[in-house]
């Protein structure tokens, strides 16, 4: 009978996260003069990331990373802040999450804190994990 309920019990638990895959936290779109400017990066909270429609393993510390911008950025995001670009200007950001949108360029005057990480690790994924050289 134990066996019977222990068999039964471990059946539910495993089929209580089956079927749902994890939720995306971001996407990111950059765009700009040159052709590996243009990037477009979804970070997944399994553990991945999409450059241009070609998944990545994203490690631990990105993925931390990651959910930590997801929180820095709500509060702009709730706003839709969107920034204009400042002169001369090479990269523009579009950054869609469950929250909302913000977009903002390298040179948007007084980009907050969270939209220059977020620049950050654009640079980072793209080119250490996707291998997106600028």
């Amino acid at each position: 009978m134990r066996r019977l309920l222990a068999a039964g019990l471990a059946l539910a638990l495993a089929g209580a996260g089956c079927g749902t895959p994890p939720p995306d936290l971001f996407e990111v779109k950059r765009t700009g003069e040159d052709r590996n400017a243009n990037a477009d990066v979804v970070v997944n909270d399994g553990g991945s990331v999409s450059c241009n429609g070609k998944e990545h393993k994203l490690e631990a510390h990105l993925l931390l990373r990651a959910r930590q911008l997801l929180r820095d950025l709500q509060p702009q995001a709730e706003l839709h802040l969107e920034l204009p670009p400042g002169p001369r200007a090479q990269l523009r950001y579009t950054a869609r999450m469950e929250a909302g949108t913000v977009a903002f360029s390298d040179t948007s005057r007084d980009n907050p804190k969270p939209f220059l990480a977020l620049a950050a690790f654009t640079k980072d994924v793209t080119e250490d994990v996707c291998g997106l050289e600028r």
